[in-house]
């Protein structure tokens, strides 16, 4: 079983995480992209890569919005799984990680 980080280690970890933040026990992240089409795209790629690292991210996208929550549940919490997921995510989306 993957053991849920510390406080201390997740703030250092979120210091080099662009965009995403705590938020109800959860890392969190909204992206906005230019319409619809390209939201559902970038939701389609992540999926792939979820699937592929068998973590799967909590999201909702309304029009061109994709708001994603990370945890892990089997281990209460935060682990290094999320932190890869989010980064991945920021790649996908163009940003540094």
């Amino acid at each position: 079983m993957i053991e849920k980080l510390t406080d201390d280690a997740l703030a250092v970890i979120l210091e080099g995480l662009p965009g995403w933040v705590l938020r109800e026990g959860k890392l969190h992240r909204v992206l906005n992209f230019n319409d619809f089409v390209e939201a559902f795209g970038f939701m389609s790629q992540v999926a792939l890569v979820a699937e592929r690292m068998n973590h799967h991210p909590e999201w909702c996208n309304v029009y061109k919005t994709v708001a994603i929550s990370l945890t892990t549940h089997d281990a209460g919490g935060i682990t290094q799984k999320d932190i890869n997921l989010a980064e991945a995510i920021n790649h996908l989306a163009g940003y540094p990680t």
